[in-house]
């Protein structure tokens, strides 16, 4: 059993509330521009008094509609300017935001309204109104829905014109550390989702940290494009950071326009999740062969790993550096454009990386500092940082944190970041939080000699073969989603004699494929699923991952599915984490087919 202990590197002075930071900045940094909003299709400018102003209306129209300290206030939408603006003046009353995805399902969205006793709705869409509206009568405690599409917060800020600004900022004093800021939902990828608390005092522990440990990033002089959704805690928690450090916030909602927007707004630095740096990397490969740049790209990306690999050893040869600034005016700079062409760093949460992208993005230009937490973390409760930097690690823990390794493996952890349980969920509570305040992530984990965390997989993910032997997916699914074909990948074998794997293809490699094995543009991936041109491509994804682990844990069977799995389709959740039970249910006629062999 190992254990690290970090003392707290943050002064959190005498903030109570989540939004103490935003409304001090007001005061202090009243002209800088802490959003960038985009109106009519052009961004506008709002400065930290302009932004504090919007949100001290928007909450007094929440007060003139009813809503008392700890009333639930669900927020359904993409993420766009106004779900800022009402998650602020929410909390600054005292209320408890209840975020909801956007492309949430009525059963979804008719739990979350029920289970939190939620008595007011925001939503973005009438679509999304109707929805709500459809699952009221199994949401007795729901009282006022309003869309941001359309008048409804014109009026409802129009209603609070009678409050006076006083109270929004007596509620907002009032607010105690230890107070409910808000219910987030577990993505369910296992079971019905559970509401996890997080008080004032997470968010501010969270937001204190970052300050300090991504000081780099979260300042007056740098700015972010956030296209995550901000119902996810990770969003959530670069939101809160961005606003509170005047770090300038743009938000994009639809990541169709995302290119475009990042075009434009030219952040300093990102924040996503590792599918989207897989698809940029992705993307970059299968232009490059379908422009005949193949084997230019091929060496550039061997140069980039073998740069950052050297700057991790200390010494990069002269010769690695010469062809670096070479590839650098040939393909890196291309790859940075895409970003919009100041982006130097992103962070990564969510899922582990893996260490090829890592040092492929550090090589190119862009370092990743990858992170790790839970929405029971208050997102980040590990996280790499400039200086501090081990590339597939998801760094050292976050200042007033423990860390321990328990003997089995798991990944437990202490600190000012932890919720305080579920909602209304004894039960699951208990279960997470054992009698000593440890809450079991759920997560393998080592804990090296510097302090570095690594996460080799979830508890509940890992198969036990018929032989007894221990498999993380992880690895193999990462390298097999890094081929430019591959969309998705599965890896199964619990209790069975060798480990498999299901694959989907990504659609949109697919057009690219098909002109270079010379098949018509209008075949159909349920004609593919067999051709053997299509397997050796795949198999040699399934080669390059088995290279990653040992005979008894490398894949000896594949197939290739006529589908992808999708957000849209029910096997994905909106964070863009594949629901294991999900696709395992749907496809368990191909996973049995995958060891009919065995048992013949």
């Amino acid at each position: 059993m190992r254990e690290l202990s970090v003392a707290s590197n943050a002064a959190e002075a005498d903030q109570n509330s989540a939004v103490d930071f935003m409304f001090a900045n007001a005061r202090t940094g009243a002209d800088h521009v802490t959003v960038r909003r985009r109106v009519a299709g052009r961004w506008r400018d709002v400065t930290a008094r302009q932004f504090a102003r919007e949100v001290t209306d928007f909450g007094k129209g929440l007060i003139a509609a009813g809503i008392d300290p700890g009333d639930r206030v669900a927020i359904m939408s993409k993420t766009r300017y106004e779900w800022s603006v009402a998650d602020m003046a929410a909390l600054a009353i005292g209320a408890v935001v209840v975020p909801i995805y956007e492309t949430s399902s009525a059963e979804q969205v008719e739990w979350i309204l029920a289970d939190s006793g939620a008595k007011a709705a925001l939503v973005e869409t009438a679509d999304h109104a109707k929805t709500v509206e459809s699952v009221r009568d199994r949401a007795p405690a729901l009282d006022s829905v309003w869309t941001i599409e359309g008048d409804g917060l014109t009026r409802l800020i129009e209603s609070g014109t009678a409050v006076a600004d006083e109270e929004v900022e007596r509620r907002r004093l009032a607010t105690r550390r230890d107070d409910l800021a808000s219910i987030i939902y577990t993505s369910g990828t296992t079971g019905r989702p559970k509401g996890c608390e997080l008080t004032h005092g997470n968010f501010v522990a969270e937001v204190a940290e970052l300050q300090y440990l991504l000081s780099d990033f979260f300042n007056d002089s740098t700015s972010t494009l956030l296209f995550l959704p901000i119902a996810h805690v990770f969003g959530r928690a670069i939101e809160m950071g961005t606003i509170a450090k005047l770090c300038t916030l743009g938000h994009a909602g639809d990541v169709k326009d995302l290119v475009s927007d990042l075009g434009e707004f030219k952040p300093t630095f990102v924040l996503s999740v590792p599918r989207v740096f897989e698809k940029v990397y992705n993307t970059a490969k299968q232009r490059a062969q379908a422009s005949g740049k193949g084997a230019i790209f091929d060496r550039a990306e061997q140069v980039a790993i073998k740069y950052s690999e050297g700057v991790s050893a200390g010494r990069v040869s002269p010769m690695i550096r010469l062809q670096h600034a070479v590839f650098d005016r040939l393909v890196y700079s291309k790859l940075r454009a895409a970003l919009g062409g100041e982006c130097v760093a992103a962070i990564s949460g969510g899922a582990p990386l893996g260490e090829r992208l890592g040092h492929f993005f550090r090589g190119l230009g862009v370092t990743i500092y990858e992170g790790y937490g839970l929405t029971e973390t208050t997102a980040g409760i590990c996280v790499n940082r400039p200086g501090e930097l081990k590339v597939g690690t998801v760094g050292k823990p976050v200042g007033g944190t423990t860390v321990r390794v328990a003997d089995d493996g798991e990944l437990l952890v202490k600190g000012a970041v932890v919720f305080r349980g579920y909602w209304r969920n004894e039960d699951a509570t208990a279960a997470a939080i054992d009698a000593d305040g440890w809450f079991h992530t759920g997560d393998i984990g080592e804990l090296d000699d510097e302090g570095f965390v690594t996460i080799t997989g979830r508890k509940k993910e890992i198969i036990v073969t018929a032989a007894g032997k221990n498999v993380a997916p992880a690895t193999l699914e990462d390298r097999i989603r890094a081929h430019w074909l591959v969309s998705q990948c599965l890896v199964v074998g619990d209790r069975m004699p060798y480990i498999a794997a299901l694959i989907t293809i990504d659609p949109e490699a697919l057009p690219q494929w098909l002109a270079k094995a010379g098949k018509p543009a209008s075949t159909t991936m349920a004609e593919l699923v067999d051709d053997p041109a299509l397997i050796a491509d795949v198999q040699s994804a399934v080669d390059d991952a088995n290279r990653a682990v040992s005979h008894a844990e490398a894949i000896k069977r594949f197939t290739i599915l006529p589908i992808d799995w999708t957000e849209e389709g029910g096997q994905v959740t909106p964070s863009l984490k594949l629901k294991r039970n999900v696709v395992q249910a749907e496809c368990a006629e191909e996973i049995a087919q995958l060891y009919a062999r065995a048992r013949d």
